[in-house]
């Protein structure tokens, strides 16, 4: 049973969406501010995290800023009709996904489940014969362990969410080929989740500024303005 726990001022949200959850099988701890959430999360971090991103005491971005401190769970933000810019501030944080307010908890459900599906690659055993799809990858400077969801850069640990993880991968498997923005929303999002353009430039730019931090010189993913990203092996 996957422990979300879900963080909003709203009380109605934190009943009615507790409740939906709960019925659908997930253990569920409710915080009505970032600073109670964080305490908890101090002694026992849940499997995911619904943040809402304006709070009392400590709100969302800051939650989620001292959570990857920490810890790479993932991370869904609730936010309100109109906070775009903290939408893709969030994503540039960390975020693994944003639902707008007001929003449908049959929705919210289903992206929970994808995210928590990408999760579980990290909890395959050491000795499960790996797939294809799931055997180390060696791009020049680059490995990626699917079953560990451990990423290497010239030998130096980089620690991704797992959406930038699922883009980064989908890029390095074919170096020098063309992906689409819509082929990555593929890629990390499953069909019945909507997001836009905005939303996959946003775990690029994030993902890049994770590879730089161990590499200033990091330039292995390409923009092609108006058509997509490639990897070009290094």
């Amino acid at each position: 049973m996957s422990k979300i726990a879900l963080v909003d001022d709203d009380r109605n949200i934190l009943t009615s969406v507790s409740m939906t959850l709960e019925a659908e099988g997930f253990e569920v701890e409710t915080y009505n501010d970032g600073q109670s959430a964080f305490e908890a999360f101090s002694k026992r971090m849940p499997d995911m995290a619904v943040l809402d991103i304006k709070m009392p005491r400590m709100d969302g971005m800051d939650l989620l800023q001292r959570l990857r401190q920490k810890s790479s769970i993932p991370v869904i933000f609730l936010t309100s009709k109109d906070d775009e810019i903290d939408e893709v501030l969030g994503l540039r944080m960390g975020a693994d996904d944003y639902v707008k307010k007001p929003f449908s908890q049959r929705l919210l459900v289903e992206r929970i489940r994808a995210l928590l599906r990408r999760q579980e690659a990290r909890a395959i055993p050491e000795s499960a014969e790996p797939e294809a799809e799931t055997r180390t990858l060696v791009r020049g400077n680059l490995v990626m362990d699917p079953l560990r969801h451990a990423v290497k850069w010239k030998g130096k640990d980089v620690s991704l969410t797992v959406t930038e993880f699922l883009l980064l991968q989908a890029l390095a498997q074919r170096p020098g080929f063309v992906k689409s923005r819509d082929q990555l929303m593929d890629v990390a999002y499953d069909d019945q989740v909507y997001v836009d353009d905005r939303t996959i430039d946003s775990h690029i730019k994030r993902l890049r500024k994770k590879m730089r931090m161990v590499d200033d010189d990091f330039s292995a993913i390409e923009t092609l303005y108006g058509i997509g990203y490639r990897y070009n092996e290094e």
